[in-house]
C-alpha cells in the first residue's frame, strides 16, 4: 500500500457483504466514492493489512480499512480573487459564512469560481486529505444554500473534524421555509437516503440507504408555509431537502425536489446553515458559530409574513 496520510475506519456488522467502495464512501464521507475508488485502484487501500485492489470486493464485519490519502503533487486549480466572509480562522482551520449561489468545489459544469478558488487566493494553507480535487474540504453545503461550514488547513485538523461528523457530535442547524403547514411543533425523519433510481441527479429515501436523521421544530407558520429550525444528525448530500420532500414539505424555491414553478420567481432553495458547533480538532476546546440568514432569505419570510 502506498501513500502519505493514513486514514483508518473498522466496518460491523451493517456492512457484512457490502463494496469496499461502498463501505468506504459511508464511513469517509467527506471524500467521494469515485475518489475513493481511484485510491482502491491504485493500492493505496488495505484491509486487515493486506492491500486491496478491487473495488468490488465484499467485506465483513470488524475489519480494519487502512486508505493512504497521497499529497497533492500539483494544485489543479487557480486562486481567484473571490469574496469571502471569514466568521474565525486560526492556524488550523477557517469557518466561512458561504453566499447563496457558490459551489463548494470544481466539478464537472463549475470547473473554476469555486470556494476552493477563493479559498487557494486566501491562503496557501490547506489541508491534502482529499488530495488536489478537494483541498481543505472536509464539508459540503449546496451551491445555492448559504451559511457556515469549516474548512480545514492542516491534514491533522481535517481528520480531527472528519472523526467528528463521523461520530455524530457536530452540530449542525439550518433555517428553512418550507411547503404547507404542519399540526405538530417538532419532529423528526429518520430515513434511509440514496441515489434516486428513477434520476441520477437527485437523492431519494430508498431500502438500503445511507442512514439519515434530521430533527425539526417549528420556528413560524406562515399560513401556506413554515419556517423550520432542522438539525442534522447525519449528513447526506440533500439530506434536508430530501426528507422534508419525503414528509411533503419540500423546501420552498427547491424546483428538484419540489413543484418546478416557484412564488417570487425563486431559483433556489430557501436553505441557511445558521449553526456550526464542533470541538477545535487540535485544541480540545468547544467552538460554536452563529449567522443571521442572508437579505433575500429574510425578504422572502418577510412576504409571506405579509401575505397572512
Amino acid at each position: 500500500m502506498s501513500g502519505g496520510h493514513i486514514y483508518t475506519v473498522y466496518t460491523d456488522e451493517s456492512h457484512e457483504g457490502l463494496r469496499i467502495d461502498a463501505v468506504l464512501a459511508e464511513l469517509i464521507e467527506e471524500s467521494s466514492r469515485s475518489y475513493l475508488q481511484k485510491l482502491i485502484a491504485e493500492g493505496c487501500v488495505a484491509v486487515d493489512g493486506q492491500t486491496q485492489r478491487s473495488k468490488k470486493e465484499k467485506l465483513k464485519g470488524g475489519q480494519r480499512l487502512d486508505v493512504a490519502f497521497p499529497p497533492p503533487t500539483q494544485t489543479l486549480f487557480l486562486p481567484q480573487k473571490i469574496d469571502l466572509e471569514i466568521v474565525y480562522e486560526d492556524e488550523a482551520l477557517i469557518v466561512v459564512n458561504k453566499q447563496k449561489g457558490l459551489v463548494v468545489h470544481p466539478a464537472e459544469g463549475n470547473p473554476d469560481g469555486t470556494l476552493v478558488n477563493a479559498l487557494l487566493y486566501h491562503t496557501t494553507s490547506l489541508s491534502t486529505v482529499n488530495g488536489a480535487m478537494r483541498p481543505g474540504i472536509v464539508h459540503r453545503i449546496d451551491k445555492d444554500t448559504s451559511g457556515l461550514l469549516v474548512v480545514a488547513k492542516t491534514d491533522a485538523a481535517h481528520r480531527g473534524l472528519a472523526a467528528q461528523l463521523f461520530d455524530r457530535t457536530v452540530e449542525r442547524r439550518y433555517r428553512a421555509i418550507v411547503w404547507h403547514g404542519f399540526s405538530e411543533e417538532e419532529g423528526t425523519v429518520d430515513a434511509p437516503i440514496g441515489r434516486d433510481p428513477k434520476n441520477r441527479l437527485k437523492r431519494a429515501v430508498v431500502e438500503g440507504g445511507k442512514p439519515a436523521v434530521t430533527h425539526y421544530r417549528i420556528l413560524e407558520r406562515l399560513s401556506s408555509f413554515t419556517s423550520i429550525l432542522a438539525t442534522l444528525e447525519t449528513g447526506r448530500t440533500h439530506q434536508i431537502r430530501v426528507h422534508m420532500a419525503h414528509i411533503r414539505h419540500p423546501v420552498l424555491g427547491d424546483a428538484l425536489y419540489g413543484p418546478r414553478r416557484q412564488p417570487f420567481g425563486l431559483s433556489g432553495q430557501m436553505l441557511h446553515a445558521g449553526v456550526l458547533g464542533f470541538t477545535h480538532p487540535i485544541r480540545g476546546v468547544p467552538m460554536r458559530f452563529e449567522v443571521d440568514p442572508p437579505q433575500a432569505y429574510e425578504d422572502i419570510l418577510q412576504k409571506l409574513k405579509n401575505r397572512m
